[in-house]
């Protein structure tokens, strides 16, 4: 058996509310452009009767996320035992300067947003968008040492937390912030 040879996700698809509010509001907070919209009113894969607008738009680098619009299915909803800050769309800056002059235009924007978090690498914020799902905003801030040294780690943590469902210290300098 062959495996196959990935290039890069194609998209990543989600469920909307509404498709145009959506693309609206990607377009107007994150900047992203609107490429493709597809609507069919019977589902190409399995040919049930079940119209559907499925938007298409391009976050830069390759990266595509894409919504369906679902007006004959019953209202969205999340799992319900999956705690809200677990699903997630995370999307990377350029830089911490970045990441701040976007907490401060989506919170122009009315939207509530969480954080910077710092992540040990990686520093987050964190806001919904309008159908409820939680997005977050990224700027690296490891060094190549750093990422090494987690890559390294990273199959004894699995290993160990596999066995014991106990959180691993391989890393554990990644929870000790700096004083600023």
């Amino acid at each position: 058996m062959t495996v196959p040879d990935l290039k890069r996700i194609h998209h990543v698809a989600y469920r909307c509310i509404d498709a145009k509010e959506t693309v609206d509001w990607y377009a107007r907070m994150l900047g992203m452009t609107f490429t493709t919209a597809f609507a069919e009113d019977k589902v190409p894969s399995t040919g049930e009767d079940d119209p559907y607008m499925h938007v298409f738009l391009d976050c830069g680098g390759g990266n595509v996320l894409a919504f369906f619009e679902l007006p004959n299915q019953p209202a969205m909803g999340r799992d319900a035992y999956t705690p809200a800050w677990v699903q997630h769309i995370a999307f990377e800056v350029e830089d911490k300067a970045a990441l701040l002059a976007a907490k401060a235009h989506l919170e122009e924007q009315g939207v509530d947003v969480l954080g910077p978090t710092w992540h040990g690498v990686f520093k987050s914020i964190y806001f919904f968008d309008p159908n409820g799902h939680r997005i977050e905003l990224a700027a690296n801030i490891g060094t190549a040492e750093q990422y090494a040294e987690l890559k390294r780690v990273a199959p004894l943590m699995l290993e160990e937390w596999s066995r014991t469902k106990r959180a691993p210290r391989h890393a554990q300098w990644l929870h000790e912030e700096p004083k600023a």
